[in-house]
């Protein structure tokens, strides 16, 4: 009652959606809120740096395919709250719930995995991120390996990315791994082995596939682990060899790798590959992503980008003439912009950009180097007015929550 009225509050006064102070306050009152909460429910998880938002609605989707349509047993914090707090609000709003599946915060993880105990847990990917936070992504990794060893035989079944070394290093100390080689193409966050420390050796990219070669060690023994699900030429090879085209309703060769872990963890649910990917395929814009929205007279597509390795698939997404970046540096995006320069803005040569948000100074000096023809435009407003053509609009977390606010998303 007292989290229901806080968030009452919070939406009253133009705060925000009440989720994050719902949640705060629950802990504040009853600290143990959380594991209550979870007592006799199927808990899912999924985590990573980049696509785990998409990925639970992907699996949340699968689940209610093949469990319950009707999604009354369900509960999935969808709107991305993916700390304590916000994980407890989205429990307390379905306290009776059998099945739970949770977008959790890489810094979350190990907790829910010692007071949850998750049946499947289901992890994506590292990269650079909010660098002001988790500057090192290896301690993050560490954490995850722990707390699966610490579990032991209670753990869960991890479903993990065979083509991320830091992902296949933590998940060495789980009871069971399925693994999913997602043809990933961004490997510039994975040069060192994170055993031993030396030189990670990619094969030749495998033209067939299309990602970027396996991965092995050359001091260790650790290298890419065979895979029991596949993505192939955009398409989902499932464990029985079944070839899949996942026809989603998102853009992206990144969310084809997404719905392939999305298909093994709702495999381990009971669910089938044919049933869960009807599921998936009925998702069209998880928490605001890919959303058309109106703002005046403007129609604009957004697409969030919160670091390099996501600006690298969402930069290709971006098609009108027009583009507008939107940049900020407040907490929820880390205050650190200097990974500005490591995104290859150099490929919108040819087009406008419109460089907005509280840090659209920076963005525009990136831009002038990389002789990217752009205006600067400070206020989202602004940046918005005046297009006759639909535009794509890239933003990083909290511009692109105002922006859907703004939008009615």
């Amino acid at each position: 009652m007292a989290g229901s009225l806080a968030a009452t509050a919070s939406r009253l006064l133009g705060r925000g959606s009440g989720t994050a102070i719902k949640g705060a306050v629950m802990l504040k009152v009853d600290p143990q809120a959380l594991p209550h909460l979870l007592v006799g429910k199927h808990l899912v998880l999924v985590s990573g740096t980049n696509g785990k938002t998409t990925t639970t609605h992907f699996l949340a989707a699968a689940v209610r395919a093949g469990r319950d349509p009707s999604g009354a047993s369900i509960v999935h914090n969808a709107d991305g709250a993916n700390l304590h707090g916000g994980i407890t609000a989205a429990l307390s709003d379905k306290p009776k719930a059998t099945w739970a599946i949770i977008e959790t915060d890489e810094r979350v993880v190990a907790d829910l995995i010692r007071v949850g105990a998750p049946e499947v847990l289901v992890l994506l990917n590292f990269s650079r991120d909010q660098l002001d936070r988790n500057h090192e992504i290896k301690a993050l990794g560490r954490s995850w390996r722990d707390a699966l060893a610490a579990a032991g035989g209670d753990g869960p079944v991890v479903v993990a990315n065979a083509d991320e070394p830091l992902v296949v290093w933590a998940a060495q100390t789980a009871r069971q791994v399925v693994w999913v080689d997602t043809a990933t193409t961004w490997t510039q966050d994975a040069s060192l082995c994170p055993q031993c420390g030396a030189l990670l050796v990619r094969d030749q990219p495998d033209q067939t596939g299309g990602h970027g070669g396996r991965w092995h060690c050359s001091d260790c023994e650790l290298a890419q682990p065979e895979a029991t699900y596949r993505v192939v030429d955009g398409r989902i090879v499932d464990a029985d060899g079944n070839s899949f085209d996942p026809g989603l309703q998102v853009p992206g060769a990144f969310n084809v790798s997404n719905a392939a872990c999305a298909l093994a963890a709702a495999t381990q649910l009971g669910v089938d590959s044919a049933t869960a990917l009807a599921g998936m395929r009925t998702v069209t814009a998880p928490a605001g992503r890919f959303a058309t929205a109106r703002f005046g007279s403007t129609t604009a597509r957004l697409l969030l980008a919160k670091n390099p390795a996501g600006w690298a698939e969402a930069l290709p997404l971006a098609q009108t003439p027009e583009v507008v970046l939107a940049i900020d540096s407040a907490a929820a995006d880390g205050r650190d912009v200097s990974w500005l320069w490591d995104v290859e803005y150099e490929q919108l040569a040819g087009r406008t950009v419109i460089a907005t948000g509280p840090r659209a100074a920076d963005l525009a000096v990136r831009l002038a180097y990389g002789e990217v023809e752009h205006r600067c435009l400070p206020e989202l407003a602004d940046a918005l007015a005046g297009h006759t053509r639909p535009v794509d609009v890239i933003a990083t977390y909290t511009p692109f929550q105002r922006l859907r606010k703004l939008g009615g998303v």
